[in-house]
């Protein structure tokens, strides 16, 4: 989906945060793509035609957008985080063979009742990764 350049600072601004390059250049970044970049990957991508970023303005500005709710880290391999704006509920395909991840809609999979957990469990969120050979690698 394409956002303008107004949209993007709409949703900076009305999360409370000021409308810094890096931070627009990240969130306009992860908004435009269907998959999961790592840091590396986003830092390659903004800093492609002029420098603008380092890794630690990227971490930082990744962990404020997570803190706000307009980012989140997807984490389907050991140590490495990758990133999307893809806030609706959905789950996660990883391949095992060329490691993409691609968004399943929650409607696609039943639904999962935790009414079924033991009393005093409070649940927050939960994820799911489904793994497997993409059709790609097959």
């Amino acid at each position: 989906m394409d956002y303008s350049a107004e949209e993007i600072t709409k949703s900076l601004k009305a999360k409370g945060l000021r409308v810094t390059p890096q931070r627009f250049a990240i969130y306009a970044n992860l908004l435009s793509r269907a998959d999961h970049p790592t840091v590396e990957q986003l830092l390659e991508d903004l800093n492609q035609d002029f420098p603008i970023a380092s890794l630690a303005t990227i971490y930082s500005s990744l962990q404020v957008l997570k803190e706000v709710g307009l980012v989140q880290a997807v984490l389907v391999e050991e140590g490495v985080a990758r990133y999307h704006a893809q806030m609706e509920t959905h789950y996660h395909f990883h391949c095992s063979v060329c490691g993409a991840i691609e968004d399943i809609p929650s409607g696609q999979l039943a639904p999962i009742s935790l009414k079924q957990l033991r009393p005093g469990l409070k649940p927050e969120s939960y994820d799911i990764t489904i793994r497997g050979v993409c059709d790609r690698c097959q």
